[in-house]
């Protein structure tokens, strides 16, 4: 096993761009132990989720400073907020649907991006995002494992 590999992975899943699926490929193609990727992958991907926050309050804070910024943000946050208005007491588990579905524009970065936003509960929130990217992770895995044991046959 190559310590080199679980790095990548790790960072591959932390990654805003590839995140979870990304990393989990990489380490599937190398092959490295599913098992192992898949917990890599996830713990990089959780962690990632409090890095996100603390950058959102940190920038917000900052950009608040300019007019356009704060006139834009109320724009758009108002709007977000409208749609998920109807969503109540379902929000969290809406939320953590969102992450676990495994595609483009979906995921633990865009999911923390909304919580935030619609000034979510931070421990609700990050309970949903956590188990929204177990999901993720572990859909993407089983894809991942049955494709290649398929492409083998």
């Amino acid at each position: 096993m190559d310590y080199a590999d679980l790095i990548i992975t790790g960072a591959l899943s932390a990654a805003p761009l590839s995140e979870l699926r990304g990393g989990l490929l990489f380490a599937l193609a190398k092959n490295v132990n599913p098992l192992l990727a898949f917990l890599i992958a996830v713990i990089a991907n959780i962690f990632a989720v409090f890095l996100i926050f603390l950058f959102l309050d940190f920038l917000h804070v900052r950009l608040l400073k300019f007019q356009a910024y704060g006139r834009c943000f109320d724009y758009y946050a108002a709007r977000i907020r409208n749609k998920v208005a109807n969503y109540g007491k379902i929000k969290y588990f809406t939320l953590f649907l969102f992450v676990a579905i495994p595609s483009p524009g979906t995921g633990a970065y865009t999911g923390t991006l909304l919580s935030w936003l619609l000034g979510l509960d931070r421990k609700k929130s990050f309970i949903a995002i956590a188990l929204g990217v177990v999901a993720a992770g572990f859909l993407t895995l089983a894809f991942l494992v049955g494709l290649s044991s398929l492409l083998k046959m």
